[in-house]
């Protein structure tokens, strides 16, 4: 307290003329309009800057929150226009409340570890059992493009095993001329950008930058979009060809993702499995 005292008096008068400074600008501005008014629309344009700089960091702050709900409203919406699509308007249909119960739903999730220059790449998300995730649902990403299918589950995570690995094949067809193959990655190179339909029938014509989407016949629903045809001529040595396509999906990039819950897949796998061994 002493050393405060001190200080104080050996600068009272600085600290006198900043009282008397302060006194004559309130005088100033309180009975001078001109100069109350520059003051208030200072204080107001200083005001609005510091109240536009913290909404941006406000913003950015909650910009995880903002691509949660939209995954999320996206998911939504992909599964009503789903519903739509599957309609056969050439039959006569009962109506009924097919948007509350669709065949398929899907399920937004955050990718929180991703992998692209393995052999065998997987990809983690924050979803698991608690979510209604199972082994073997199909995942695709929120633009064009599928993303693989899931492996393992526990009850908040679940992994992928990527498209971009040596297991993971998928039915896929040719979309200009409903040509069946099988997609796979990794033949010759482990270029991410890049994939391979196999067992594609000779007698078919294939063309540069013809559309690849899924067939339906491997859990995905029909008609999701895969790539473009970029090389027709991929030696096989059988009788069916290969081709080359570039992926619509950029798994580099990948930060959202959707899971598929089919709701007739426990029944049809229940159902295959009785059939006979062959």
């Amino acid at each position: 307290m002493r050393n405060l005292w001190i200080f104080i008096n050996r600068y009272n008068a600085f600290f006198l003329f900043i009282i008397f400074f302060a006194i004559g600008i309130i005088l100033t501005v309180k009975n001078n309009a001109y100069q109350r008014s520059v003051t208030v629309n200072s204080t107001n344009e200083v005001v609005g800057e510091v109240y536009q700089n913290l909404n941006v960091l406000k913003k950015y702050i909650n910009l995880g929150n903002v691509n949660d709900s939209l995954a999320q409203e996206n998911a939504k919406l992909k599964t009503e226009l789903l519903t739509l699509k599957s309609i056969d308007s050439a039959k006569k249909i009962t109506v009924k409340d097919t948007l509350n119960n669709p065949q398929y739903t899907y399920l937004s999730a955050r990718v929180i570890k991703n992998s692209i220059t393995l052999r065998n790449n997987v990809i983690t998300i924050n979803k698991g059992t608690a979510d209604g995730i199972a082994r073997n649902m199909p995942v695709i990403s929120p633009g064009k493009g599928v993303v693989g299918f899931i492996m393992d589950v526990s009850e908040h995570l679940a992994t992928v095993r990527s498209l971009l690995h040596k297991d993971t094949k998928i039915s896929v067809n040719i979309k200009s001329n409903n040509a069946l193959g099988s997609l796979v990655w990794g033949i010759g190179n482990s270029d991410f950008t890049k994939a391979y339909v196999k067992e594609v029938p000779n007698h078919f014509k294939v063309n540069l930058k013809d559309t690849i989407v899924t067939s339906g016949f491997s859990s995905f629903p029909p008609g999701i979009p895969v790539g473009i045809v970029t090389n027709t001529a991929v030696p096989t040595g059988d009788n069916f060809m290969s081709v080359e396509i570039k992926l619509f999906n950029d798994f580099s990039t990948l930060q959202y993702v959707y899971v598929i819950l089919d709701k007739y897949a426990a029944e049809q796998k229940e159902l295959e499995a009785k059939l006979p061994n062959e």
